[in-house]
């Protein structure tokens, strides 16, 4: 079911879903989080796909803001907002919106805010009434991130912000951004890509003999931010020299080669649309597995489970990041 309210206020949103709650004989005390997601026109739908499957394992209630194309322009001053009121004082409210239910909204409900004037400057108080009371609140931007998500209007109300910086127009620049602004409540998805890698990582070096490490290398596309952070980890973890390789045509982390006494530890996926990676220890038969490539749904899911500090991944983009890039 999907519903347009167009030019309309945050009091008849609320009402709305009401009524559809007690139509359906549900409650919004069922939904465990509330998602806010800052997006454009052009990934709205993208990120409202990834968001529905995510919470059919986390049902919430989704909220994305997508300013209309020239949206700040448009309206003058009718977008202004008045102190804790998000309704335009004006005949025009300045404010589009959709609300999808059912099967359109996973197990949950999907409620997007087209705001235009001045209130897209004011998105947080367009949101607070709409928040599921008493569960947590996360922000997820999808491709651009603000260079501090803790001071963005929606990053500041919530308790766990997701920015995927491998998705960004400078994936480099971006990550430079959020490490210069960190925070414990951050996490980038390009992290999160790595959760299989380094799982499988740990357990092979969890097998005997408990041999020291002595070199690394990590080999993939350039430029790849995955990539680099998996070395940084290696780098900070082990305490070791690691080096990075530039695989011509390949699109994701190829291979972890782990050099000790007794030879070379390796973990290799030259194909990532293939799945299939190649466990080879020294001494014993070389092991395949299936290793596919993460999804972006995979990867919501998991950090909208955690709701936690990753430390791991703030050491990782602190001191991990600068024993791999020290002139950066």
């Amino acid at each position: 079911m999907i519903i347009d309210m167009p030019n309309t206020r945050t009091r008849e949103i609320s009402r709305k879903i009401d009524e559809l709650h007690e139509e359906r004989g549900e409650s919004a005390t069922g939904r465990v989080l509330t998602l806010l997601i800052s997006t454009n026109e052009d990934e709205l739908e993208h990120a409202l796909e990834l968001a529905n499957a995510a919470s059919r394992e986390h049902p919430c209630r989704v909220i994305a803001i997508s300013p209309k194309r020239g949206a700040a322009a448009a309206g003058g001053q009718k977008g202004a907002v008045a102190e804790n009121d998000a309704d335009a004082q004006d005949e025009e409210s300045n404010l589009d919106a959709q609300v999808r239910f059912g099967a359109d909204a996973g197990a949950g409900e999907i409620i997007v805010l087209h705001p235009r004037g001045g209130l897209v400057h004011h998105q947080d108080t367009l949101v607070i009434p709409l928040l599921v009371p008493d569960a947590p609140v996360v922000a997820w931007w999808p491709t651009e991130a603000p260079a501090n998500p803790s001071k963005d209007l929606l990053g500041a109300m919530a308790r766990t912000r997701i920015t995927d910086a491998m998705r960004s127009s400078n994936p480099y620049r971006t990550i430079a951004d959020l490490r210069r602004n960190r925070s414990s409540k951050n996490v980038d998805l390009s992290w999160t890509r790595l959760t299989v890698w380094r799982a499988m990582l740990a357990t092979m070096l969890d097998q005997p003999p408990h041999l020291p490490i002595s070199t690394v290398r990590v080999t993939g596309p350039k430029g790849f931010l995955p990539m680099d952070m998996l070395a940084a980890w290696l780098r900070l973890r082990l305490n070791v020299p690691v080096t990075v390789e530039d695989v011509p045509g390949a699109t994701a982390v190829t291979g972890v080669y782990l050099t000790r006494s007794d030879g070379v530890l390796s973990l290799e996926r030259p194909d990532a649309d293939g799945g299939v990676a190649v466990i080879s220890m020294p001494g014993a038969s070389p092991q395949t597995i299936s290793v596919p490539a993460r999804t972006l749904e995979e990867c919501l899911s998991e950090e909208l489970r955690r709701l936690n500090p990753d430390e791991v991944y703030a050491e990782v983009i602190t001191e991990g990041w600068d024993l791999i890039h020290p002139t950066d």
